[in-house]
């Protein structure tokens, strides 16, 4: 597969080479979505569902809430899934003691390390916060001596490098495993986050993992610049769900590693894509809008006359990777940007088979009325068309 680098990016020589891993919180962070509530069975069979297509950790929620969330976060934790558990943990050894006593397998510790929230938000001081995260990371590795301890760096865009690499430092000294670099407001853009991914990588040791918003719409852009600085995990949504503008999306991640990094060794069941999207798009009281990359339903619709001439003849003059790969199906739309080749196919699947002159005479029929519906046409609305050229041409009842 060509291994394709957008202009410009910095290039890692070890790209493609490293092991990327998918941390998906459609169950933490999806859930805070704005009007967003899961019910219990929800989120077992949406967590049921990321391991079966090949998630190597769910986030499953926040056990402090207590009641049915921590509730539910226990019964995943137990339900033997082939992925990691995580449960997400505020910076206090309470926190972290409920957590771990779910039973999940990994925790993520997370405080805010930008001057404005540890000033504003937290009221309190650098050292505070290096001491904090200490104590926190030291206590969880006490208690679990060999579970997973993930440290969350909240609003690390924000926050002065020397700082930061202070943080993954101080919490490398105590046991964490990888550091969370969350750009909790969406503000990063692609050469940034490579470059400041790459410096604190070298000089924190730590492996590093992608928190991403789309704020400005660029939260797979940078989660694909971190990858390329050596970032080895991603933490995604299904769909992109998440505060405000949403996280990076489980699919558009996945499907650009494969087909614009060229990354050969990720193993995701991608067929079921549209299936995982459409179920936690129904239990969020979403649709997946038809325009959305990846699973939308107009990735593989083509109207255009010279798009559904093209892909007619191969498909892959307008499409990167087949529609099966993700769960959908190619669509042949008939409406006011369609050529008589289009005509010509969608009336060969109602078993019509129409000569070319036959196709250009109804063209202009079905452009008017399109143009008249302000939409495409369904399949009953050109079998009439086609009824009534017959009737004017005074063929029979037009049968």
């Amino acid at each position: 597969m060509e291994h394709v680098v957008p202009l410009g990016m910095p290039v890692d020589s070890q790209l493609g080479m490293h092991q990327v891993k998918i941390d998906d919180t459609t169950l933490r962070d999806g859930e805070q979505t704005a009007g967003v509530v899961f019910a219990n069975k929800e989120k077992v069979r949406i967590a049921k569902l990321l391991d079966e297509i090949g998630i190597d950790q769910i986030e499953a929620g926040i056990p402090a809430m207590g009641g049915d969330e921590r509730d539910v976060i226990e019964e995943i934790a137990h339900l033997g899934l082939r992925a990691s558990v995580l449960g997400w943990s505020r910076a206090n050894t309470r926190d972290v003691k409920t957590t771990l006593e779910t039973g999940v397998d990994a925790i993520a510790i997370s405080l805010a390390t930008s001057d404005i929230h540890i000033e504003t938000k937290l009221q309190k001081d650098r050292p505070w916060v290096l001491s904090t995260i200490r104590e926190a990371v030291a206590f969880a590795k006490d208690m679990r001596p060999d579970g997973y301890v993930s440290v969350n760096a909240e609003d690390a865009s924000r926050t002065e490098l020397g700082f930061l690499v202070e943080y993954a430092k101080a919490a490398k000294e105590e046991g964490a495993d990888r550091l969370r670099f969350c750009d909790t407001i969406g503000l990063m853009e692609p050469f940034r986050t490579y470059q400041v991914i790459k410096a604190l990588r070298e000089e924190s040791g730590l492996e590093i993992e992608m928190h991403t918003h789309n704020d400005f719409g660029m939260a797979v852009a940078n989660a694909i610049a971190g990858i390329h600085a050596g970032a080895t995990w991603v933490n995604v949504t299904v769909g992109g769900l998440g505060e405000r503008a949403g996280n990076a999306a489980l699919e558009e991640v996945v499907m650009a590693l494969k087909y614009v990094e060229g990354f050969e060794q990720l193993q995701f069941d991608t067929k079921r894509f549209r299936e995982l999207g459409e179920y936690v798009a129904q239990a969020a009281g979403r649709t997946i809008p038809v325009w959305k990359s990846i699973i939308g339903t107009n990735m593989f619709a083509h109207e255009s006359g010279i798009h559904a001439d093209g892909v007619i003849k191969n498909p892959k003059t307008y499409e990167v990777f087949a529609p099966e790969e993700v769960g959908l199906s190619r669509q042949i739309v008939i409406g006011k940007h369609s050529g008589s080749k289009a005509i010509l196919l969608k009336f060969d699947e109602y078993g019509i088979d129409l000569t070319q002159e036959q196709a250009n005479a109804l063209l202009p029929l079905v452009r008017t009325m399109s143009i008249e519906l302000k939409r495409s046409l369904y399949d009953k609305e050109l079998l009439y068309i086609y009824k009534d050229y017959q009737k004017s041409l005074g063929i029979g009842n037009g049968s």
